[in-house]
């Protein structure tokens, strides 16, 4: 009796410390530094920096000072580029214009870009749409761009929410050659079981908040996807192209993580190819 009143309290001790840290751990954000080396990448491209973040969900569980603290912290990693992979409310569709008031405010001399998640459509799609343009961030929903810096160039795509929308690649591979370095997002890492091209060289996604509560950071009981652990977080390789997966910022259901820190993906161009 006494081993198992032992065994009782020293469970009870566990679940308050690691209930504690899991709110902590929700306001720790991460910067995860990745190097891309590809010698399609052109020379006025090399050490060009992308800064992506995805699932912002702001709301009741991560604030407008947060979020404007957010915007500080990545116009202080000097980005070329932003990328944003959609899902920037939770809860109410009355967050969605402050949202977009704050993240006006991000700089990057090569634009900022973003694609819509099922959040943005649950909430209010078009007034997504109508505030991210008042903000300046170019709509990747099925568009894409030619990314231009001298005389060289790269080609930077997007497809609609996995769920809620249509996927349209050709605007993004349509006009490319195998020459051409090619970026697409997607809110939804899924989709890459989609693409059957090798056009696409990189794939940045969110939507799976790395499973938010996982167990040491492998493996979650709860994820919203239909490959389940595959696409949780990290990069990926496919037969086709690698995807490049956030944790995300913010949280849902409960304002808490647990080993699925919250992430500011960095990532570095580069033509050299790594040793």
């Amino acid at each position: 009796m006494k081993i198992l009143k032992r065994l009782l309290v020293y469970l009870s001790l566990a679940v308050i410390i690691l209930g504690s840290y899991s709110f902590i751990e929700a306001y720790w954000i991460q910067e995860k530094h990745i190097r891309i080396a590809d010698n399609k990448i052109p020379p006025q491209f090399e050490n060009t920096r992308i800064v992506f973040i995805s699932d912002i969900h702001h709301g009741p569980y991560f604030s407008l000072a947060r979020l404007r603290d957010l915007v500080k912290r990545v116009n202080g990693l000097a980005p070329d580029l932003i990328l944003l992979g959609g899902d920037y409310v939770y809860s109410s569709a009355d967050y969605i214009e402050p949202c977009f008031n704050e993240l006006k405010n991000l700089q990057a001399p090569l634009g900022v870009y973003g694609v819509l998640g099922n959040h943005d459509h649950w909430k209010d799609a078009p007034l997504t749409r109508q505030s991210m343009a008042g903000a300046g961030v170019h709509l990747l929903d099925n568009m894409a761009y030619w990314i231009e810096k001298g005389t060289d160039r790269i080609k930077l795509g997007g497809v609609g929410d996995f769920y809620e929308d249509i996927q349209d690649l050709e605007p993004t591979i349509s006009d490319v050659s195998a020459e051409d370095f090619v970026i697409l997002v997607s809110h939804h890492p899924d989709y890459v079981e989609q693409i059957k091209t090798d056009k696409i060289d990189v794939v940045f996604a969110g939507h799976t908040h790395g499973g938010q509560v996982t167990i040491f950071g492998v493996w979650t009981p709860f994820i919203s996807a239909r490959y389940g652990q595959k696409y949780r977080a990290g990069i990926v390789e496919t037969p086709y192209t690698k995807v490049i997966i956030s944790q995300g910022i913010g949280p849902v259901v409960l304002p808490i993580r647990l080993c699925a820190r919250p992430q500011i993906i960095v990532v570095e161009l580069s033509r050299e190819h790594e040793q």
